[in-house]
């Protein structure tokens, strides 16, 4: 079975090694981040198989309900964001097919990356924390989660140990740093390893960031292949 999703994709240049599913934010689509490969500069770049979902079209309520590429609805644009928890739990089931369909090509789960911008954040450290294999890492820019709390019976001991970096704009204006700032400090609190970061911009990536994710992916992916 083979996920429903349509994808972007930039396929390895040498020997398929590695996978990374990035995710985009709301309203935009898979072409999103296809850019950000070649900034990158990654050692492994030439072996990675890079996949940039589009999530499915759905109405956003704070949109007025148009319909538009949403990984979930968002109910409220209160400081807490209020969002539909069942979206984003189908949205997962979707990236854990993805993730199926790498491992299907033979790339062990331990060379998967997930990485996701605002709400493709959120579904990357859901879909990535409760995967039953061990995965790569998991990048998640400019987001929160707001399944914290069911997370708690849902994490996968397979990645108790999975290295996370979550960074956001001190002045973003869609998605508050303190959402951002709390999902890190709760993770870090249930024993994960947190690399936080934050920067002087609003709900979008900038140049240092850029170099801060390329550092992480190079030295999640050296780790697990030193384990494999």
């Amino acid at each position: 079975m083979h996920s429903q999703l349509s994808t972007v994709e930039i396929k390895p240049a040498a020997e398929h090694r590695y996978s990374i599913i990035w995710l985009h934010g709301l309203g935009a689509d898979g072409h999103d981040f296809e850019s950000i490969v070649p900034e990158l500069s990654l050692h492994a770049e030439a072996h990675i198989h890079f996949i940039f979902p589009d999530a499915p079209f759905r109405p956003v309520t704070i949109n007025g309900g148009m319909t538009m590429r949403a990984w979930f609805d968002i109910l409220e644009l209160s400081r807490n964001l209020k969002v539909d928890i069942a979206g984003i739990y189908d949205s997962v089931k979707s990236i854990r097919q993805l993730i199926e369909d790498e491992i299907a090509k033979g790339i062990p789960s331990e060379h998967i990356l997930l990485a996701g911008f605002s709400q493709g954040g959120t579904i990357a450290l859901h879909a990535g924390l409760s995967f039953n294999r061990r995965l790569a890492g998991i990048v998640a820019l400019s987001t929160f989660l707001p399944t914290l709390e069911q997370l708690k019976a849902e994490r996968s001991a397979a990645n108790q140990d999975i290295p996370i970096l979550i960074a956001h704009g001190i002045i973003d204006s869609v998605v508050d740093v303190e959402l951002g700032k709390n999902t890190s400090d709760q993770l870090l609190a249930f024993g994960y390893p947190v690399e936080w970061h934050d920067f002087m911009m609003g709900h979008s990536v900038c140049i240092e960031e850029i170099e801060h994710i390329a550092q992480f992916i190079n030295a999640a992916f050296r780790k697990r292949s030193s384990r494999a």
